[in-house]
C-alpha cells in the first residue's frame, strides 16, 4: 500500500510565526478550515506581524497548499530560483513558504497582508478578485500548470453525481470555495440546471487532501468521496481496490485546464515589481527544468513533503499526457462566467486581463 504524505500542515522554509506558537496557529487553521471559517484578524495577528503597509522589494511570502500541482513552487524552492532571479534584478529575496490547507485560509491570510503570494484554485481567486475589486484588487499572477483533478469515491454505489444520497460526504479543501467545489457545483448546474448548482453543496466536508485520502484509502469513515488532487487520487485508487472515479475535473471544464493558480494583491505587485518578476521568472524556470528532468522533480517533491509517497506513482503523475507544467492559464474564464451566472460573483469576469495581472508570459491565456 502506498504510504501518504503527512498531514501535517508544516510550514516550510521560514515563517514569520516561530516555535510554539507557528504550531498553535496551524492547529488553529487546520480546525478552522474544517469548519470552513477562519477569522481574518487571528489570520493577520499571529501569521504576519509585518501587516500590508510592510511589503517591500525582497520580502516574499508564499502560501501554499497540498499537492504535486505545487510542484513549480518546490522546485522553485529547492533549487533557489526565485533567489537566483532576484540577484539578476539586483535584488537579495528572502523568501518564505508555509504551508496551509483550504481556499478560505489562504484568502484570508492574504487580505490580512500576511502573505503576499496565494497559492490556491482558480476557485478562490475569483472569489478574492470579486470581494477586493476597487480595494485590494487582488488578481492572478500565474498558473501552476494544467492538472485533471478527479471525484473518487470508495462506495460501490456511485457511479455518477446522482447517486449521492445523504449518507455520502464529499471531502474537498474548502466547501464552496475552493476549486473542486466550485467545480462540482458547474458539474451539477450541467446535469441538473443552474438553479440546482449547489445541490450538493450541503453533503461537502472541509479536509485536508492527506487527510481525505487517509479515509477513502481506509474506508469505513463517514467520508465517501474526495475531490482531490495529484498524487492524492492516484495514491486512492492504487491502494484501494473499491475506490473510481466518479467525475473528471477536464470534462466538467472541457479540456485542460489550470485549477491551481498564484494570485496577490495590487499594492504588491506595485511595491515590488523585481520581486515580483523574480518570481515570475522561476516559475518559468521552473516549468522548463520539470519537462526536461522529470526524475529529479520527482525527488525534489519527495525531499520537500517528507513521508514515504512512492516514486513511481509520481513519475507516473508527472508524465501524464494530461499533466502540463505551464505559467499562462488555460481554461479559466469559463468557470468564472458560471459562477457570475448563478449569482456567486457580483462582476462578471469577461477576459483574462480582468483577474490576471499583465505580463507578457500570461497573455494569450484564457
Amino acid at each position: 500500500m502506498t504510504t501518504l504524505p503527512s498531514a501535517t500542515p508544516t510550514p516550510q522554509s521560514h515563517s514569520p510565526v516561530h516555535g510554539p506558537l507557528r504550531h498553535f496557529f496551524l492547529r488553529f487553521l487546520r480546525r478552522a478550515t474544517r469548519r470552513g471559517a477562519v477569522l481574518c484578524s487571528v489570520a493577520g495577528l499571529l501569521l504576519g506581524a509585518h501587516g500590508v503597509a510592510q511589503a517591500a522589494e525582497g520580502q516574499l511570502r508564499i502560501a501554499q497548499q497540498f499537492g504535486i500541482v505545487y510542484l513549480l513552487l518546490n522546485v522553485a524552492q529547492d533549487q533557489k530560483l526565485i533567489e537566483k532571479h532576484g540577484k539578476v534584478a539586483g535584488v537579495d529575496i528572502r523568501v518564505e513558504f508555509v504551508k496551509l490547507s483550504g481556499g478560505a485560509v489562504i484568502n484570508d491570510a492574504l487580505l490580512a497582508g500576511s502573505i503576499d503570494i496565494a497559492g490556491a484554485g482558480v476557485g478562490p481567486l475569483f472569489t478574492l478578485w470579486d470581494r477586493t475589486r476597487g480595494r485590494q484588487n487582488v488578481k492572478g499572477v500565474a498558473s501552476l500548470g494544467n492538472f485533471p483533478y478527479y471525484l473518487v469515491s470508495n462506495n460501490p454505489a456511485v457511479k455518477t453525481i446522482a447517486d449521492f444520497t445523504d449518507k455520502d460526504r464529499i471531502a474537498l479543501p474548502a466547501v464552496g470555495v475552493s476549486v473542486q467545489s466550485r467545480i462540482l457545483q458547474l458539474a451539477s448546474a450541467q446535469r441538473w440546471g443552474d438553479p440546482a448548482f449547489n445541490r450538493l453543496d450541503k453533503l461537502q466536508v472541509a479536509l485536508p487532501h492527506p487527510d481525505a485520502a487517509a479515509a477513502i484509502i481506509k474506508g469505513g469513515t463517514e467520508i465517501t468521496a474526495h475531490f482531490g488532487n495529484p498524487p492524492f487520487q492516484e495514491q486512492e485508487l492504487a491502494a484501494n481496490p473499491a475506490a473510481h472515479i466518479v467525475l473528471k475535473s477536464y470534462d466538467v471544464l472541457g479540456g485542460p485546464a489550470s485549477a491551481t493558480v498564484l494570485y496577490a494583491t495590487e499594492k504588491f505587485r506595485n511595491d515590488s515589481p523585481k520581486t515580483y518578476r523574480a518570481l515570475l521568472d522561476a516559475l518559468d524556470e521552473a516549468a522548463r527544468f520539470i519537462a526536461a528532468q522529470p526524475e529529479q522533480a520527482a525527488d525534489i517533491y519527495l525531499r520537500t513533503h517528507g513521508g514515504n509517497t512512492d516514486r513511481q506513482l509520481l513519475l507516473q503523475v508527472l508524465k501524464n499526457p494530461e499533466v502540463q507544467f505551464q505559467i499562462r492559464p488555460q481554461n479559466t474564464l469559463g468557470l468564472g462566467q458560471f459562477l457570475h451566472r448563478v449569482g456567486a460573483l457580483k462582476h462578471q469576469p469577461v477576459a483574462l486581463q480582468d483577474y490576471f495581472f499583465d505580463d507578457p508570459r500570461i497573455a494569450g491565456g484564457n
